[in-house]
Order: C-alpha cells, then structure tokens, then sequence
C-alpha cells in the first residue's frame, strides 16, 4: 500500500475574466501527476486541488498556471495585479489591514510571486491595458503612415503592428496547445490574424487585434465588477477593536481576538466579532450584515454580528467566535464555496460549449474549402470569411452567462441576509411549488409565555410550578423557558431533580424530590393517568384558542395544566399572502396539538399538520415532494431530517450556526416575508440566465450567418464576440440591484 500523503491545497489565480479562463487553468492543471479534484472559481480568484505527495510540485502547478498568462501565489497571499479579498483572518496575529497580502513568518517580505498589489489599479496600469495602449498607438502610427507616405509602406505599417500586438495572444496560445488546448480564444485570434495577413488584410488584422485587446480589458472590468460585491463583505469588519485587558483598554488587531474577551464598542463603532452583550443598552444596525434596516434594541445576554454598528451607547461584548468564524467570514466563505455548486443549467451549457467551438472551427475549415473546390470561388474571399467565423467561435459568452449571474445573486442575497449555496440551490428555489413551514420559532416568535395555570383541585399554584419548574430545569426547549421565567416570576424556588430525559415528541421526565414527575402534552398524560377528567375539556378549550397546554403529573397524581402563547410573527400572514401571489402553496407543520395548529393556521390562511413527531415530517416532505418542488423552513436542528428531505432546506435567524453549515440556504433576518424574497431572487436569476444564454446564442447565430455571407468582416466579428461577453456580464450585473422584498 502506498504511504502518499494527500493534501488538499489552494491558491489566488490573478487575471481571469471569463469562464473560458477557468476552463483553461482547470485542464493544464488537472493533466498533472498526482492532481485531482481540481476547481477553479472565477469570481473569487480561487484554485484548489489535492495534491499526492510524491506527485507534482506546488511550484510546477504554479508556473504552469503563470505559462497561460494567469498571476498566482498560495491562498493568503497576494497576487501582483490580483484583484482579491481576504477574509479578515488569514494570519490569526497579524495586524495588517483586511485584503493586505501576509509577510513572511519571520516578519520579512512575501516572496516576490505574493508581492502587494494595489487594488486601486487603474485599467490602462494593469499588463491588458497596455497592451490596448500599445496596440492601439501603433494602429495610429500606422494611418499616420498611411496617409503621410504610400499605401504599400502603410501596408508594412499595418503589418508590423498586428506582429507586435498579436505576439503576446500568441504566446498564450502557444502554451495551451502544448497543455493538450488546440481550441482557445487567444488561438483562434493568432490564426485569423495571421491569416488576414496572407490575404492582404493587413488594417484589418490590426485592428482585430486592437480590438480583441480592448475586449479583453472590458471583460476584466466587469469581472471586477462582479466581485465587487463580495469584497464589500470583507470590508464591514472594522481592522482593530478595543479590548479590556487586566481593566485597562487598548487597541488590537481585530483578527488576534480571542473567544472570551471583552470589548468596548463605542457609538458609531462598528462590532469587530461575534459576541455577547455583557453590560449596556443600545440599538444595533445590523443592516451591513442582514439587510435589516432597522435598529434592533439590544442589552446584556443578546448576540450581536460582526461587522454591524453601534448606533447608541457604548456596549461591553464578550467575543464568542473566532474571526475565522465570525458570521462575515461564514457568509464569504460560502458565498466562496457557492461557485462549487454549480447549477443543472450551468453543467449542461459546460458540456455544451466543449464541442461547439470544434464545431465551428470545423464549419470554418469547410467555409473556406468546399466554394473554391466546389464552385471555383475566390479562395481570399472565402479565406477571410472562415476567419471571420473563427472569430465568432468563441463561447466566451455562453459559457459566463450562468455563473455571472449567479455570483451577482449570490451577492445581493448576501447583502439582505439572504444566503444561497450555490447555482444548484437558485434552479431548485425558482422552481418551488410549495413550501413547509415549522411552526416554533419560524411562524412564531419561539418565545412563549405563560397564560394560564390550572392546578388539580387540593393542588396550588406554587406546588404546581414548583414541581413543573423542577422536571424543565436545565431545558432550553422555548416551552421550558416559558415554564422556567414564570416560576422564576413567581419567586417560587423549584424543588430538587435528577434523571431529566426528554421523551421525544412526548414531554419531560425526571425525578423530582425523590419521586417521578412529567411535563407533557395531554394525550400522553391521559395515557398515565396524569390529568383529572374535569380538565380534559378544559385543555381542548385552551387549545381552540391557539395555546399550548402541558399536564404536570406525579405518578398516578395529575397536578394540573399549565397553558402557553407563542404568538405569530407580525410578518407571517403576509408572507403566506406573497406566496400565494407567487402561485406557492404554504402547509404549516408542527408537534403541537391539532387545535393549537388550527387556530394558528386558521389566522395565516395556509393548511396544516399537527401532532407531527420529527419522522411524520420527514414523511410528509417526501408526500409534498412527489407532486413538486419543496422548500422546508426550521430552525435548522430539530427538523434536520425533514431539511434535508426537502428539495432546498432553509434555516432562519437563530439557526443560521446550523444553516451555514448543513442546510442549502439561511435567512439571517427573523423575518417570514423573507421566504417569498428568496423565491423571488430565485426567479429573477433564473430569468436573467435565460436572457443571458439568449443573447449569447442569438448574437452568435446571427453573426455567424452574416460573416458567411460576407455581410461582416473580421473587426466586426471579434467586436460581436467580446460585446456579447461584456453584455451578458452587464446584464447578471442588473442583479446586484435587484430587491427582492419588493413584489412585482
């Protein structure tokens, strides 16, 4: 057996624009020994592969990847000319601004192939910028030749200038061909170009390669513009935070703190990490992270986000993550691992283009051969036609159309707490039919109270919560709570316990003050003798009104009933309403009793299920699913089986821990309008791929036919095809605008 240690690696690839540039990257990589599971993500710069040892060097896999023209250098350092973010945590103690690449360990410089980069890089100080100078200046020099001297020195003129601007084009093509990559853009260029020369188009091979130039620094801008949005994130964290140490103050990196620290956050400052509040009351706008645009009032014992600003007085937190996992980090590194997850859409458009542009060089070879065999026509016009064609043979455009989209989803989702794992996410979500709500802490608050206590006739109301108070002690579940913060109300002190288990779906045992004592639901008590036969009506009663009611009993002694509200979230009926305005059915389903369900249910006008143990609705997922597109929302923990049933599984607000983790998408915000929003980002980037792969497709076909034709030359052809490619980039870029809260 072989003793080779694989290790999964990872780097920053500088210079990318289009999908075709990771397809480039992500065959010369994978022909390596020893390389395996290769992905490259054009929007976040991202190349990550396993690696055997004893196979290739990580320095072989990085010149081969500088040989195609890419900029490269391991994962937290910072390509020259890159464009890249950083989360804020890269190096755990260094106090370098986010996005600034690391030094060297020892405190010198970074290897020179991670030396700084400046972000701000203008596009004509960028290696693609000056290549449109260069090539650019020299078509001038060339009319100015022209016109000051003769035609044929013009034409000399002309011909120097193609050589010079297409020589670099011509080395990258070179190097993917010796990588096993005959059909790439940059050869395709070389031999129209070179082509065009032979013929006698000497301007105009020229200018195709002008042209082609200002494309390529085009298609750059709108990449760049592409991950704008994501950079934002990076930047919400502020870079230093001030920490109380031994009861003094003083400023830090914010990426060196440390889980148990206390910071000071002052009015106006934004949080430097996850936390608690320890001391102070003031409103937080958690906005940068959540897209909720109110201040929401926060005091000792709440968590706050990273990233989000103190809006009144100086608060106290205790730092509860690292700020490797602070929430910005999660919401960036999934939006990072997004592009992983590729939509059904986007694999076939992949499968697609891989034989359309052999295709087309074979129509082109045909184009040029059979009229001058065949029909005796002039070989330069049919020449400079295939040329033309050759150009169009690109599927630069198609093959973008989805992932920029995508991305652009991705990251206006992000901005209003709307977090998606991926294309394969957005195609399942547009296309949801139904959507199965949990009922606690989903349509409700998960914060119920106390209504009514009815003790067993001889019992009081203090022995009652007494012993209630004693089997719930130390349970987090919302009803225990409720329980916990009336008895502690009441000043009563429980009594002693031992032995709490939960009984699934059921209620709580444990033994208390020596002696075996239960909080459940009704019909489980009835099933032990636990609730007097006078408070059986009486509990059908509360239920009818929409409360919950638990039976406190001891062995064969009922004590009472103790019945609790959990109120619906104010944004409930209208997000049901939304749905429906969206053709979306909604079904609640829930533990609860029938009645309580139906009395909710009944106010938000959607159907239910109640009486429902964790693998009822498993089971009802998979009923929902045969006839649709599911969507569940929980709470990410208690309904795992039934999220993960369900075609897409989306945790809110407090199960964001979990959802970034194991569900296929989150809403940070506690808000249920928000379902209907996520489905509409869904659609809206369903729709905007559709648009995208039309207007690739249909400027492709229509200048295919007129280049054959002989209606559009070379110039023409290589401006169709970098103008779909920026166009379809513009039009994805429509998304990061796109407000998903609002309807029509």
């Amino acid at each position: 057996m072989s003793d080779s240690v694989i290790q999964r690696r990872e780097w920053t690839v500088s210079g990318m624009d289009c999908a075709a540039c990771t397809a480039k990257v992500t065959k010369a990589v994978e022909r390596l020994p020893g390389v395996s599971d290769v992905k490259v993500a054009l929007i976040s710069e991202r190349l990550s592969l396993t690696l055997t040892d004893g196979g290739t060097e990580a320095q072989e896999i990085e010149a081969v990847v500088r040989r195609l023209g890419y900029g490269i250098a391991p994962k937290g350092q910072t390509v020259p000319g890159a464009r890249k973010f950083v989360l804020p945590i890269e190096a755990p103690h260094d106090d370098r601004p986010v996005g600034e690449p690391a030094a060297a360990m020892t405190g010198g410089p970074a290897k020179d192939s991670a030396a700084p980069a400046d972000r701000s890089l203008r596009w004509y100080q960028t290696g693609k910028g000056r290549l449109v100078i260069l090539t650019g200046t020299l078509l001038v020099l060339a009319w100015a030749f022209e016109l000051l001297t003769s035609s044929e020195t013009g034409r000399w003129a002309f011909v120097l200038a193609c050589v010079i601007g297409v020589a670099p084009i011509a080395k990258r093509a070179f190097e993917a061909l010796r990588m096993g990559q005959p059909f790439t853009i940059e050869s395709l260029m070389t031999i129209a170009a070179i082509g065009a020369l032979f013929i006698g188009a000497a301007e105009e091979a020229a200018l195709v390669v002008f042209l082609f130039a200002v494309g390529e620094v085009l298609e750059g801008v709108a990449a760049g513009k592409a991950r704008d949005g994501i950079r934002a994130l990076a930047n919400l964290v502020p870079k230093t935070a001030i920490v109380e140490i031994d009861g003094q103050t003083r400023e830090v990196p914010a990426n060196s703190l440390a889980i148990g620290q206390v910071i000071l956050v002052r009015p106006g400052d934004r949080v430097a990490a996850d936390g608690e509040i320890v001391e102070g009351l003031g409103g937080i706008d958690e906005s940068p992270v959540t897209g909720e645009s109110v201040p929401v009032t926060k005091g000792p014992g709440e968590a706050v986000f990273a990233g989000s600003v103190n809006t009144e007085a100086a608060l106290r937190i205790r730092v509860t993550r690292e700020a490797s996992d602070n929430t910005i980090a999660r919401i960036i590194r999934l939006v990072e691992e997004a592009e992983d997850a590729r939509a059904p859409t986007e694999r076939f458009i992949d499968r697609f283009s891989r034989w359309y542009m052999p295709a087309i060089v074979a129509v082109a070879a045909l184009v040029i051969i059979v009229p001058p065999l065949a029909f005796g026509a002039a070989w330069e016009t049919w020449i400079y036609r295939g040329l033309a064609l050759l150009l169009i043979g690109c599927p630069c455009a198609l093959v973008i159309s989805v992932p920029a989209a995508i991305a652009s989803s991705l990251s206006a989702g992000a901005k209003r707490g709307l977090l998606m794992k991926g294309g394969a996410v957005i195609e399942a979500a547009a296309s949801v039919t139904q959507v199965a709500f949990d009922k606690t802490g989903t349509l409700t608050h998960g914060r119920p109270v106390v209504t009514d206590l009815i003790p067993t006739s001889g019992i009081g109301e203090a022995e009652l919560l007494q012993v209630a108070g004693a089997v719930e002690s130390g349970s987090s579940h919302p009803l225990a709570r409720a329980i916990l913060a009336r008895v502690d109300k009441a000043g009563i002190a429980p009594l002693p316990s031992q032995n709490a288990r939960a009984l699934v779906g059921k209620g709580v045992e444990a033994t208390v003050a020596g002696v075996q004592a239960w909080v459940s639901s009704p019909a489980h008590a009835a099933e032990h003798g636990g609730i007097a036969s006078d408070q059986t009506s009486v509990a059908a009663r509360l239920e009818s009104e929409g409360k919950t009611v638990v039976a406190v009993f001891r062995q064969d002694q009922p004590l009472g009933l103790i019945a609790m509200r959990d109120e619906p979230r104010a944004d409930a009926a209208e997000a049901v309403r939304q749905l429906q305005a969206l053709n979306v059915g909604s079904i609640m389903l829930t533990g609860d009793n029938p009645r309580t369900a139906e009395a909710i249910a009944g106010d938000l006008g959607m159907s239910f299920r109640a009486g429902m143990m964790p693998e009822d609705k498993l089971e009802a997922i998979r009923e929902l699913g045969a006839s649709g597109q599911v969507m569940m929302i929980g709470d990410g923990i208690n309904d795992a089986p039934a999220l993960k049933q369900a075609g897409i599984g989306v945790a809110m607000g407090s199960g964001t821990d979990v959802a970034l983790e194991t569900a296929d998408a989150a809403i940070l915000r506690d808000r249920v309008t928000d379902v209907p929003a996520l489905i509409r980002l869904a659609r809206a980037t369903m729709g905007n791929i559709r648009q995208n792969v039309t207007i690739a497709l249909g400027l492709k076909a229509v200048f295919l036919v007129t280049s054959v034709l002989g209606i559009t030359g070379l110039w023409i052809a290589i401006l169709a095809d970098t103008g779909a490619t920026v166009l379809v980039t513009l039009n994805a870029l429509r998304l990061m605008r796109f407000r998903p809260d609002q309807e029509g």
